[in-house]
């Protein structure tokens, strides 16, 4: 579905924002990169190869086994691009990641982005919070509208992350990140959002968002 389509079917208070945060997106991708963003032209078998070096971290197909570390197999492809290039240019700040990605050029992050995406993402390492709070993170999350965003299913859609299946440690610290603004923020949409969240209500949230299957 087209972005500006999908938007339109947002039916929150928050859709005037959003609308304005993708135009951002869109136009800040094209100032981060010297050249268009080559996602046709990725080459899966070559993200497979390139992504060897990754495998310690993140997992030979994505899939990470440390809390800490977020699974990036199924995560949207532009949203992988795009975190490299916040990487690159340093307005994600890193110290692993960093090196990494300043070596990277414009082909081989289209060619991980497009190999990690295609992986399946496995099942969540944790089990269910208990109903009690699960129906607390549950609501947070409609409050907050992280939907409107993320999809119902928090799968993740055009420019916006998958949540589903990372760890409740990589939420929780991404959350805290942003509310503290010092998570790099492509356009600061995520930064505005994570604002009015309060504190003891980030781990109900990582809770219920970190245990959907």
């Amino acid at each position: 579905m087209p972005l500006a389509r999908a938007l339109t079917d947002i039916r929150s208070p928050l859709a005037p924002r959003f609308a304005r945060w993708a135009t951002a997106v869109a136009v800040s991708l094209a100032v981060l990169a010297p050249r268009p963003v080559p996602a046709l032209a990725a080459d899966l078998e070559a993200g497979r190869r390139k992504a060897v070096a990754c495998a310690a971290c993140h997992g030979l197909d994505g899939n990470s086994t440390n809390p800490t570390v977020p699974s990036i197999a199924g995560q949207v492809g532009i949203y992988l691009h795009w975190q490299l290039l916040l990487y690159r240019d340093k307005r994600r700040v890193d110290p692993q990641m960093a090196p990494i990605a300043a070596a990277l050029s414009e082909s081989d992050m289209a060619d991980l982005a497009a190999f990690f995406a295609a992986q399946r993402p496995a099942p969540p390492a944790a089990g269910p919070p208990d109903p009690a709070r699960a129906e607390t993170g549950q609501r947070l999350a409609a409050t907050y509208h992280c939907d409107d965003c993320h999809g119902r299913d928090f799968a993740g859609r055009e420019y916006a992350p998958r949540l589903r299946g990372l760890s409740r440690e990589y939420l929780v610290a991404q959350m805290r990140g942003f509310k503290a603004r010092t998570r790099g923020d492509l356009d600061g949409a995520m930064t505005q959002a994570a604002q009015p969240v309060a504190d003891a209500d980030i781990e109900p949230l990582a809770d219920y968002i970190g245990s959907i299957k």
